[in-house]
């Protein structure tokens, strides 16, 4: 394998759900093993997100995934959050990548290689799909595991987004220590605690 093949897709789950933490996969697929299917994960259902972050774990020349707890989301900020869950993805391979495209219009500080910002890159280019369905399956899992620890709030059917369901539990039930305190919906909820 060339070094010209080494490039890493990077995207994230989990920047506007009021609860939980942000997720950031980073993946260097392999040409000579295609996967079929590869898309931006929210187009994708949950079962055939599962399928597919199979595929890219077994296929892939190198993956990461990397979770940014709500602590830190609340001290930097969610934008910086993510940026630094990035930086941390692709400091995490295996293998280092030539080259890293970014789904978004904005670089991390701190990268292994050169790299280029792209907006709408989950649908554009493959290697950020891949980065987006392991990204989307892995905090929709920790979104589950944290449904069974803090019930009531129902984060295994909305992940955490601000739906109506959970602004009604983040009301009738304040903030648990998984929802982030620098969102304006949780801060005003947290004056009445």
């Amino acid at each position: 394998m060339t070094g010209t093949h080494l490039i890493a897709g990077v995207d994230e789950a989990g920047r506007g759900p009021l609860a939980g933490p942000v997720f950031v996969a980073a993946v260097i697929l392999d040409p000579a093993r295609p996967i079929e299917g590869l898309a931006d994960s929210k187009v994708l259902s949950p079962a055939r997100r599962e399928v597919l972050a199979i595929e890219i774990r077994e296929r892939a020349l190198a993956f990461s995934v990397i979770e940014i707890g709500v602590h830190e989301i609340d001290e930097l900020n969610i934008l910086q959050a993510s940026l630094l869950g990035m930086s941390r993805a692709l400091h995490a391979l295996a293998t280092p990548p030539r080259l890293a495209l970014i789904d978004g219009n904005k670089l991390p500080r701190d990268l292994p290689c050169e790299a280029r910002a792209i907006v709408d890159g989950d649908a554009l280019e493959p290697a950020i799909g891949a980065a987006s369905i392991l990204a989307k399956v892995a905090r929709d899992a920790r979104m589950c595991e944290l449904d069974a620890r803090h019930p009531g709030y129902g984060f295994a059917v909305h992940k955490g987004y601000p739906t109506a369901a959970h602004r009604a539990a983040l009301e009738r039930l304040g903030p648990c220590p998984e929802h982030r305190r620098s969102f304006a919906p949780v801060r005003q909820q947290s004056l009445f605690d």
